[in-house]
This record gives structure tokens, C-alpha cells and sequence, in this order.
């Protein structure tokens, strides 16, 4: 049966807010400034559907929404390897190190180097785990120009560790029209009443006209990225702000409501705005994506007894389990750009305009980077407060950069 592509990506945006409200929502990460990589999760899973059965594909799958491993592969084939093409805008990279004793399937190995462009090695996991932690977490921090490190905690690699798969992202954008009024200093309304200080990026008038959509309840922006060799993709960020100072929960929980809100309310023609300020924002956020999967469905690939990986190794091969996927990503943005690395919409009836709008992000907002033509969401986050994160360390002229980094650990039970 043919698959619809179209009904694909909206499967796949829905998969994507999914997560994203179930992370957001956790006690743990709810107060904090958040990011984390939609893509490379994805790209992981998909390596991993690519060599499960039985109980552990379904779930897999599910998750996803596809209905089946050659589904899921065209996909990724036919709307995510596009996207993920090299240039001076993004870079991303699959790495696969597996011990000398383990035999992988001759149709795995082909299925992850034909469609994702993974890189294969072999080396001695039993005696030699620390400098197999060092080689995984080196190739991460080149292939994230230095911006990711040690994404594998001490000790990861052990006597039981068969497999490492891992992938790494990079996205570095110039906004095709720069912030090029004066930073200002402003208060930023944080979730417990309080205010602080922080240098909020303007426009001067000649950029008064901006992609910007007005609902009841919140406003969105698109901010568009200039285009690199590739004319066939084109990157934006969005920007969605509640009215209300301490309405983003809300939000993102009517975001992740249909995914259908992002093809129809997203902005799509240029209006007249009185002022624009955007605060400048550092963030880099660590968590184990493995807890949470568990809490979304994605169960057996992490129990030694329920996991199934038959399609993955040779017959008569050690069983395997998934112990722990990291995940790892960073965002920088300025005037300049961007450097990253890794309840019911249909209620929300746009206003009438007013003759000047203004967007003033001076409280908790949502924001994401997407590629517009297919519509891949690359980074999700949120900014509680624009002060609270990574060190600010610019590693190149001001821009948005955005780094993801991700690693699932495969042991022996």
C-alpha cells in the first residue's frame, strides 16, 4: 500500500508535540528553561525500529506513528534526509559503535547505511569501555564543534555494553532580517511574580513589517533565516507568546491538542508592527530520554525480559535491551541569528488586526525551529527566563545556534 506523505508529516508533528507536552509538563524540567531536539530523537528511534520485532516494534511504531519499518524508512528517506543535507547552515551526522563480538544482520547494516548515512565501528567494549566513552563523546563534540561534551556520563561503557548508537546536530542560522535596533535593557516577568533585567533585541523601523498572527489568547511569530546553497529548504524560527504572563502551560497544552494548528495558524503574510523585542537567550539542557520515553508508552525496548531485537544482530546472537538513550542540546540566540546543536486550537479565532502590532517577549514564551518547505521541526524549547542558562560563551560572530546530541546504549541482560 502506498503511504501518504502528507498524512505522514502530520503523524509525525503530532508524535512531536506529544512529547513535547508530556517533557514540558514533567515537575522536574517545568520551571526551567527547556530545549531539546524533535530530529534527532526521531532519528534515533528509527535506528532502532529499523532492527526490533514483535512487542518492542509495535511500541516503536506507535510512537512514531507508522504502520510499518518500510513506512517508516521511506519516510525518513524521502522528507528527513533532505533536510539533514550539509551545508553552511546544518550539519548532522549518525555514528553506530558496536563489540568486536557481536554480528549485526546483514540487512540492518544495509538499512542504516543506505538510508541513514550511519558510520560503523567496531572496537573491544569488554576491556577497553573508557576508551570507547571517549571516543563516542569526541565524536560528538567535533561533529558539535565543541559545543557538546562528555554526553556519555563516566562509566556508561560497560562489560555488558554491546552497542552505542548516537547522532549529533548543528544548525547555525543568520536571520535574513537582522535585529538591527539598539539592545535594551528590560524587565522579564518570571513565573513567580517577579522581574529581572535582561538585553532584549529590537528592530529598527525599516523592518517594521513582520510575519506575526494574532489569536485570542496568545500571538505567534516567524522569524526567517537566510537560505544557504540549498534553495530547497527554508528555516525559520517561531515564537509563540500567551497574553497572559504566565499562560505558556496552558498554551502548550492546546498546541499539543492537533498538530493540524501548525499548517493552518501558522503565520503566513507580513503586517505592520509597532515595536518588536525579543530577549537574547543562552540555554543548554541535559536529560535521559529513556525515562521519559517509558512514561509515553515506549516500555519493552528497555526491559531485559520484553525487549526484542531480533532483526538487529545475527541469528543465535546475544539478546539485547535498550539501557539509557542521552539526550543533549544548546541553543545561542542574537542579534545576529541563531546557533543551536540536538486545549483545542480550533477555538483560537484570529482577531481583527490593529493598525500596528506590537510583540513584546517580555515573559514566558515557546519557541521552535522548523524547516518550512516540509515542515520538520529541528528544535522544541521554552524560555522561563532568558538570565538562567548555559554560560553565555559566543563561539562565533552573535547568531542562532542550535546543537542536539543523543546516544542509546544497547547492553547484554
Amino acid at each position: 500500500m502506498a503511504m501518504d506523505l502528507q498524512k505522514s508529516k502530520s503523524n509525525s508533528i503530532d508524535a512531536v508535540l506529544s512529547f513535547t507536552k508530556h517533557l514540558f509538563s514533567k515537575e522536574d524540567y517545568r520551571e526551567n528553561n527547556l530545549i531539546f531536539s524533535p530530529l534527532s530523537l526521531y532519528a534515533a528511534l528509527s535506528v532502532m525500529t529499523a532492527g526490533a520485532d514483535g512487542r518492542t516494534l509495535d511500541e516503536l511504531l506507535s510512537f512514531l506513528r507508522f504502520d510499518s519499518v518500510d513506512h517508516l524508512t521511506t519516510f525518513f528517506s524521502q522528507v528527513l534526509s533532505p533536510v539533514l543535507f550539509s551545508d553552511d547552515h546544518l550539519s548532522f551526522a549518525n555514528g553506530m559503535w558496536v563489540d568486536q563480538s557481536v554480528s549485526l544482520s546483514h540487512s540492518f547494516k544495509q538499512l542504516v547505511a543506505t538510508h541513514y548515512k550511519a558510520t560503523l565501528a567496531s572496537l573491544d567494549f569488554q576491556t577497553q569501555g573508557n576508551q570507547v566513552q571517549s571516543e563516542v563523546n569526541s565524536w560528538i563534540k567535533k561533529v558539535t564543534n565543541g559545543l557538546i561534551t562528555q554526553l556519555l556520563p563516566p562509566g556508561t561503557v560497560t562489560n555488558l555494553t554491546r552497542l552505542i548508537f548516537a547522532n549529533a546536530l548543528h544548525f547555525k542560522g543568520t536571520w535574513k532580517h537582522k535585529f538591527d535596533g539598539p539592545t535594551l535593557e528590560r524587565s522579564f516577568h518570571l513565573l513567580n511574580g517577579t522581574t529581572v533585567n535582561v538585553p532584549f533585541m529590537t528592530m529598527t523601523s525599516k523592518n517594521k513589517l513582520q510575519f506575526i498572527r494574532v489569536f485570542h489568547g496568545f500571538k505567534i511569530l516567524r522569524l526567517s533565516y537566510k537560505q544557504g546553497r540549498d534553495k530547497k529548504r527554508r528555516f525559520s524560527m517561531y515564537i509563540f507568546l500567551p497574553d497572559a504572563r504566565r499562560g505558556l502551560s496552558s498554551l502548550i497544552q492546546d498546541l499539543s491538542s492537533q498538530s493540524a494548528f501548525f499548517e493552518a495558524k501558522l503565520p503566513r503574510r507580513k503586517v505592520q508592527v509597532r515595536s518588536l523585542m525579543i530577549p537574547k537567550f543562552n540555554i543548554s539542557f541535559t536529560f535521559e530520554a529513556s525515562n521519559v520515553l517509558k512514561e509515553v508508552g515506549v516500555v519493552s525496548p528497555f526491559s531485559q525480559r520484553d525487549a526484542h531485537f531480533a532483526k538487529l544482530v545475527e541469528a543465535n546472537s546475544d539478546k539485547l535491551f535498550v539501557e539509557s538513550i542521552f539526550h543533549k542540546a544548546f541553543i545561542d540566540v542574537s542579534e545576529e541569528g541563531t546557533e543551536a546543536t540536538a486545549a483545542t486550537i480550533g477555538h483560537a479565532l484570529q482577531c481583527g488586526l490593529p493598525p500596528g502590532i506590537d510583540f513584546n517577549a517580555n515573559h514566558p514564551f515557546l519557541f521552535l525551529i522548523r524547516e518550512d518547505f516540509t515542515g520538520t521541526i529541528l528544535f522544541v524549547g521554552q524560555v522561563l527566563n532568558p538570565l538562567d542558562g548555559a554560560p553565555v560563551k559566543r563561539i562565533w560572530p552573535p547568531n542562532t545556534v542550535g546543537r542536539s546530541s543523543i546516544a542509546a546504549r544497547l547492553v547484554k541482560p
